[in-house]
């Protein structure tokens, strides 16, 4: 697979690179459009006004870094598999339960959010 720029908004075609899912694979598609079209609005109302999403072209806001659409993908795939886990657990077959954590410290980073957001002055 060729690598796709990671420009914002990220798109499926990106997700689905990222997580090695052949473009002939439609079963989760919708799925997964509607956790990225979650996590597009998260990031974006998140950082409303430190970026420029709409790609204005007067804007003087910087774009999204590639680490922000990266991390906008994440989370969408997170989200994903928590939905199938409820309780926090996902079955591996024969290895057992495995758990799947509230958060991800790279997700944080790459999207400034958790303990890795900015400081806010008041």
């Amino acid at each position: 697979m060729a690598a796709i720029p990671l420009e914002w908004p990220p798109t499926l075609a990106m997700l689905k690179q990222d997580q090695r899912i052949p473009d002939t694979d439609v079963r989760d598609d919708d799925d997964h459009t509607t956790q990225l079209a979650a996590a597009i609005s998260f990031v974006e109302g998140r950082h409303d006004g430190m970026f420029d999403f709409a790609d204005d072209s007067g804007s003087t806001l910087p774009r999204p870094p590639a680490e922000m659409v990266l991390g906008a993908i994440r989370l969408a795939i997170r989200w994903k598999t928590r939905r199938r886990s409820p309780d926090a657990l996902i079955t591996a077959g024969e290895l057992g339960s495995s758990r799947v954590p509230s958060f991800d410290p790279d997700i944080e980073r790459m999207l400034q959010i958790g303990r890795y957001s900015p400081p806010v002055t008041a």
